[in-house]
């Protein structure tokens, strides 16, 4: 594995993969390497000649109250999980690298983003878009891989793609769970053991849903009442939202069809959980 912190010698290495005729697997990621990043690393292995990492803790998609300072970093340990899963090259740039300036252009996404995680986080996604076209354009890879329990993340990477022709196939991998069903996340360990307990009523909920839609129930306030009702009697947690949306446009519905995103986010002591189930409905 090849360890690069300049985006110019990574743009001279992608060419010279162009070159042969390689396809390019890309895997994104602020680093602080999961089990989760690590299937994404794994779909990419299956499916690409080449596979790149980027690690960039990527201080535009920080808000004001969120501190980018704190953010957990590990690199030695990152290092060793990305040789392990046979990751080809490690993209680590400094802030200084990416961002010599403060931009003159920034990207800023207008659709998809005052609904769910992003009503709370305004400005976030517009850093999210602007550093994935600086890498898109860096790696310039023939696919890249997005983990569906960040399932807006996923619907504005689409949009990116989709609405600046970038040449690249998206794939969207499936949640990585628990045995008990919980999402895996690095956040976990900050629940309290009843919490832990507690919080595989996430999963359970949108299962009941799901059996309740297949079943042939088609109003979303019947299927998001009955989540809540369930999640109120076997958790302490605190709802922040359950919401139905059309996928990927996360467009409100008044009827259940077509694909669909059933999102919770619950706030626990000291960690807040978030999950999803993206599902078709003829």
């Amino acid at each position: 594995m090849k360890v690069i912190t300049t985006i110019k010698e990574m743009q001279e290495e992608v060419l010279k993969i162009k070159s042969q005729g390689k396809s390019i697997g890309f895997v994104p990621t602020m680093g602080f390497l999961h089990e989760g990043h690590l299937t994404l690393i794994q779909n990419a292995r299956k499916e690409n000649d080449i596979v790149a990492l980027s690690i960039f803790v990527n201080p535009l998609q920080f808000g004001p109250k969120e501190d980018f300072s704190t953010y957990p970093r590990d690199f030695e340990r990152d290092r060793t999980l990305a040789e392990a899963e046979q990751v080809d090259y490690l993209f680590y740039p400094s802030v200084e690298e990416m961002y010599p300036s403060e931009p003159s252009v920034k990207v800023v996404v207008r659709d998809r983003i005052d609904v769910l995680c992003g009503k709370s986080r305004p400005g976030h996604f517009d850093g999210v878009a602007t550093v994935l076209t600086k890498l898109f354009h860096i790696i310039m890879p023939t696919r890249a891989y997005f983990g569906k329990k960040d399932a807006q993340q996923v619907a504005v990477v689409e949009g990116l793609i989709s609405d600046f022709n970038f040449p690249i196939e998206l794939k969207a991998i499936d949640i990585v769970r628990e045995k008990d069903g919980l999402a895996k996340s690095s956040r976990n360990v900050n629940l309290l053991p009843e919490e832990r307990k507690q919080a595989t009523v996430l999963y359970k909920s949108l299962m009941a849903a799901k059996q309740a839609i297949e079943n042939g129930e088609r109003n979303p306030s019947v299927v998001s009442e009955m989540i809540k009702e369930m999640i109120h009697g076997e958790c302490t947690g605190e709802i922040d939202y359950v919401d139905i949306y059309s996928y990927p446009e996360l467009k409100p519905l008044e009827k259940l069809d077509g694909r669909i995103i059933i999102a919770i986010a619950v706030k626990f002591t000291k960690v807040r959980l978030i999950d999803n189930l993206i599902m078709d409905i003829n």
